[in-house]
């Protein structure tokens, strides 16, 4: 046999596939986060969309500069651009079906309005209204938006952000709607004191409208807060003993959005956030002593 035809009977070797487009890289990458609540590590990413990690690390640095995708300590999630695509919500429809059955919830058990907003910019943005007979003399609507600095909802949120960011979000942008709202971002930051003190727990009486008071505690992730709920009645509703239900229900959303939060306890060394989310649960203890100061008038 000669050299020849030895050649001539070995098998070809096998076409090697070319990989896939910059575009299908990319769309592998996105796809690999179904919501806007999934992190994924690096290793992660490279093992659902089978990647080498070299490439995947590289395109994920692209999409975060781009603003697709964000990168923290925690992993990579949804950015601003991937969530503001996923309909006209502004990514805000997980948040909504998370907390829908707990407004509801809320709203059944006390019988009063119940919100449900997000924090855009210096205003308040309001997702949700579950109303009962109270709802016709609640000037808010679904879409309509309030002044953070205003109301509960935003209180809530701005709580626990830095105080950088609060001064970059209302910073000269805070005015008067009522003889009771705050007024300046020295108060604010003091307001925002207190909250925290109170385990997130935010309140107003008629800092909004004079007619309305209102408790809100925040829904918050791995990150910080993304959202918040809120109680809302006359403006001499005494409102300490709903508190502990708008936490609870508060608490059950982050759970719903971030499971991950019932299991895992991470901390960040060397972070500067000086208000660093403590657990919302509440002993008899707590729960006497937050009694005790509603009965006070010490929410102030």
């Amino acid at each position: 046999m000669t050299a020849a035809s030895v050649m001539s009977e070995s098998p070809a070797p096998a076409q090697r596939e070319l990989p896939p487009s910059m575009v299908e890289r990319m769309t592998l990458i996105l796809d690999a986060f179904p919501g806007r609540s999934t992190r994924l590590t690096l290793e992660d990413v490279a093992g659902v969309t089978r990647l080498p990690r070299s490439t995947a690390h590289r395109i994920l640095d692209q999409l975060v500069r781009l603003n697709w995708l964000e990168h923290s300590s925690y992993g990579y999630s949804l950015g601003s651009r991937a969530l503001g695509l996923g309909g006209r919500d502004g990514g805000h429809g997980e948040i909504r079906e998370a907390a829908a059955p707990l407004l509801h919830s809320l709203q059944i058990r006390t019988g009063m309005v119940v919100h449900l907003a997000v924090l855009d910019d210096a205003e308040v943005f309001y997702l949700d209204k579950v109303g009962g007979r109270f709802a016709l003399s609640v000037p808010s609507r679904v879409g309509g938006r309030a002044p953070a600095h205003s109301t509960a909802l935003g209180k809530a949120i701005l709580a626990w952000l830095e105080p950088e960011q609060v001064d970059s979000a209302i910073g000269g942008r805070i005015s008067r709607l009522t003889n009771r709202t705050i007024g300046d971002i020295a108060t604010l930051h003091q307001e925002l004191n207190r909250i925290r003190r109170r385990r997130g727990l935010a309140f107003e009486r008629g800092e909004c409208f004079p007619s309305i008071s209102c408790v809100a505690a925040a829904i918050r992730g791995p990150e910080g807060p993304v959202a918040s709920i809120s109680l809302v009645g006359e403006a001499r509703t005494p409102l300490e003993k709903v508190a502990p239900l708008v936490v609870d229900a508060a608490r059950q959303a982050s759970l719903a959005l971030f499971p991950d939060l019932a299991t895992q306890r991470r901390s960040r060394p060397g972070s500067r956030v000086p208000h660093r989310a403590p657990e919302q649960t509440w002993s008899p203890e707590a729960m006497n002593r937050l009694l005790e100061a509603g009965q006070n008038g010490d929410w102030r």
